[in-house]
């Protein structure tokens, strides 16, 4: 645990002696208005499964192997049949901006009956539609599922997740993405909200842009920022488009502290400070130990019984406290050290991070995962 601290110690050490970070694309930072993914979905049979596929209490497979049937000419009765080699499935694809048709995206396909697994399996047929009920591609195609089951019963291994499968390109685009074209307007997306962010992108795309003339940028929110196309781009809206993304911006980032309480994880920004604070820490170890004695009666008594009779045994152990002083403007660097003089660990450094949030002396946000 004390080397996992001492790396840590040397990262932060490394970063502070580099020098400091370039300027980041405007293509980082931003996207469009109107020229987004859209998600598509649809429900669709896997066939060709190794007999691991619905049983018969999933009864919608069925009717479904039935109606595919009877649009082939094929009639039959949906409760005469027993297909353990078909299982139903839903179909997921992200279908990207301005896909045209012909265009192949990848989909997937996971199990929403009793299927054990879709190795090997052939996803027939399927119509993807989006939000509005239309169809936008169609999918067809075998399954690769990425795992395995083998064996059987208590004798079996599972190889991660065997009912949810991808088929790459196996989705066909049949209509045109819904994407709006950049007119004389456009508008820039924050991915991260920040009012500082967005006033340095309209300063930085009025001097690439408008050196000298009215401005074309104006950052209308923390999350938006509005952009004319200037005269000299107003019949070549891609090509002003591609040299906007270009634009180098020093985007501004929130001082901020990441835990996760279940993996000990801790990642701190180099910028966080900490107030003028003393820190205590002390551990309580209380350990419980149970064992079991036999009671027996005298030899050739006829009174008495065997017994089990538990013998409790309760120990506390408490560590003297150890204190760490931090002066005023102290870094993220000088509180690692200082929790690592004192023999901290992970999950102690988060302990004493949310202690110092309460108290108002970590002047960062903390996010708990």
């Amino acid at each position: 645990m004390t080397k996992l601290i001492a790396s840590a110690i040397l990262l932060l050490a490394l970063f502070s002696a580099s020098p400091a970070p370039a300027a980041t694309r405007l293509k980082e930072l931003v996207s469009l208005e109107g020229m987004r993914d859209n998600q598509l979905i649809g429900y669709g049979l896997v066939v060709g499964l190794n007999g691991t596929g619905d049983r018969k209490q999933t009864i919608f497979s069925a009717q479904s192997l039935t109606n595919m049937l009877q649009r082939m000419g094929v009639s039959i009765n949906p409760n005469l049949i027993t297909v353990k080699n078909t299982a139903a499935v839903m179909v997921t694809a992200t279908l990207p901006p301005f896909a045209q048709p012909g265009t192949h995206i990848d989909v997937i396909a996971a199990a929403i009956g009793d299927a054990q697994n879709l190795q090997g399996g052939l996803l027939v047929l399927t119509s993807l539609r989006g939000a509005d009920g239309q169809v936008y591609a169609v999918a067809q195609g075998p399954v690769v599922t990425g795992g395995f089951v083998a064996g059987r019963g208590a004798n079996s291994q599972t190889v991660n997740h065997p009912t949810v499968g991808r088929t790459p390109g196996g989705a066909i685009v049949e209509r045109p993405a819904p994407s709006v074209n950049p007119g004389g307007q456009i508008h820039l997306q924050l991915r991260d909200a920040d009012f500082t962010t967005s006033f340095r992108i309209a300063q930085a795309v009025n001097q690439k842009f408008a050196p000298s003339g009215p401005p074309v940028a104006h950052a209308e929110n923390s999350a938006l920022v509005t952009v004319a196309i200037p005269p000299d781009f107003a019949s070549r809206s891609i090509e002003f488009l591609s040299e906007l993304e270009k634009v180098p911006v020093d985007a501004d980032r929130p001082a901020r502290v990441v835990v996760n309480e279940r993996t000990g994880t801790i990642v701190m920004g180099g910028d966080v400070h900490i107030s003028p604070v003393a820190i205590m820490h002390g551990n309580l170890t209380v350990q419980i130990q149970t064992t079991f004695a036999v009671s027996q009666p005298a030899p050739l008594s006829r009174t008495g019984t065997t017994e089990v009779v538990p013998q409790t045994d309760v120990t506390g152990k408490e560590d003297k406290a150890r204190n760490v002083i931090l002066k005023q403007g102290a870094t993220i660097e000088e509180l690692v050290r200082a929790l690592s003089a004192i023999g901290s660990t992970p999950r102690d450094i988060i302990a004493i991070l949310q202690n110092l949030r309460a108290a108002g002396a970590l002047e960062a946000e903390l996010e708990v995962l």
